[in-house]
């Protein structure tokens, strides 16, 4: 039998509630509600004069090949972040639920890059891959490429989709290896007595197991490389060279508070937030069905 909880005092869950309920509508409900209403205005830089322009600023977006250029690129460095740094996190975990010893001590290790800011981070791989100063530029030089982020769209949507993901494998770590371990050892073991070999018992064992963890950190990873990743992007290329790392959160923040124009910026926010809510929508409608639990 379920057990319930009953208050005697009706007023009592909703006093509880009422901490979260708060920060939910401070935070969320009430900044998206006013970049709903501004984004059917039109404003100047400072605020005095407003007009009321209906679906202009959404107009304006897709005709502007700027925005359309930052749809795509947004595109390829979501995908991008994602599959590098969940598979790499899966590597890395299973490598750690092998280990007999010092798994702990590893465990620590892995963990610490979560703890560095999204900017720190970026600046930190700058450095690392800088033309100038760089150790990485350096290294490639001498296998004959010649790096340069500052002015190779390459080399600068590189640049940033290595910083994000060497940002969230940490997280990803956690969780996959969480979920390895949740596996029972029998099930392997049997497989293995049967003949089947750790390729084959990875793909038809452990990461069936793993679907449901691996469909939360996919879902996680999405809305952290369209959404966390603004610090990331403004410490290493501010957008450039040419627009080629301008993702749609930076462009929301460039043309808002750089450009001044209030209106179409609060229009891509407006997008952006539909755009997610889309995605992560089709992936509990159509992806979730290949969950096992």
């Amino acid at each position: 039998m379920m057990k319930r909880t009953i208050f005697s005092n009706q007023l009592l869950p909703w006093l509880l509630l009422a901490p979260q309920l708060i920060i939910t509508f401070v935070f969320f409900l009430w900044p998206a509600g006013q970049a709903v209403r501004q984004s059917f205005l039109r404003e100047d830089a400072f605020g005095t004069r407003t007009s009321f322009v209906g679906l202009e600023n959404f107009a304006r977006l897709w005709s502007s090949p700027e925005y359309l250029n930052s749809l795509q690129v947004t595109a390829v460095f979501a995908i991008s972040v994602t599959v590098l740094s969940m598979g790499l996190s899966l590597l890395l975990a299973i490598a750690v639920d092998r280990m007999i010893r010092s798994t702990r001590v590893y465990t620590t290790l892995l963990v610490w890059p979560y703890a560095v800011a999204p900017a720190v981070a970026g600046i930190l791989w700058w450095f690392i891959f800088n033309p100038t100063i760089g150790i990485m530029p350096y290294l490639l030089g001498g296998l004959g490429y010649d790096w340069n982020h500052i002015s190779d769209k390459g080399d600068a949507m590189t640049l940033v989709v290595i910083a994000s993901a060497w940002k969230q494998i940490s997280y990803n770590f956690l969780f996959f290896l969480a979920g390895l371990q949740a596996i029972p050892a029998s099930l392997r073991e049997a497989a293995a007595i049967d003949g089947a070999g750790p390729v084959r018992r990875f793909f038809d064992i452990t990461f069936p197991l793993l679907s449901p963890t691996t469909f939360f950190l996919l879902v996680v990873n999405i809305v952290y490389a369209m959404f966390d990743t603004f610090g990331v992007i403004d410490a290493t290329t501010e957008g450039g060279p040419a627009q080629a790392t301008n993702i749609m959160v930076y462009k929301v923040y460039f043309d808002g508070f750089v450009g001044q124009n209030l209106g179409s910026s609060a229009a891509q926010s407006v997008v952006l937030m539909g755009l997610v809510l889309v995605l992560t929508v089709i992936q509990f409608r159509y992806v979730e069905k290949k969950v096992a639990y």
